[in-house]
């Protein structure tokens, strides 16, 4: 029991330490270099496509959410009357 716990152990960080790293180039300046820009466009604009993407799925999110919620309460403040 032992010796299947030690070589468990063992085994477990082996493969902790010998992970073996991943070179990436380093994007750092050319993403620095886009968002410090002077173009007129939003900061939360210049990531591209998706950015643009996402900013339209928020804003139709919080404008739909808002109307719901207004019409919720139209509803709460004039209830149905019962007959």
């Amino acid at each position: 029991m032992l010796r299947n716990l030690l070589a468990l152990r063992q085994i477990a960080q082996r493969t902790i330490s010998t992970t073996s790293r991943r070179n990436f180039e380093n994007k750092v300046p050319e993403k620095q270099k886009l968002f410090q820009e002077d173009n007129g466009i939003p900061v939360h604009l210049k990531g591209g496509a998706a950015d643009a993407l996402l900013y339209r799925l928020t804003m139709a999110l919080t404008v739909g959410g808002t109307a719901y919620a207004i019409y919720q309460l139209a509803m709460a403040a004039f209830p149905k009357k019962q007959n």
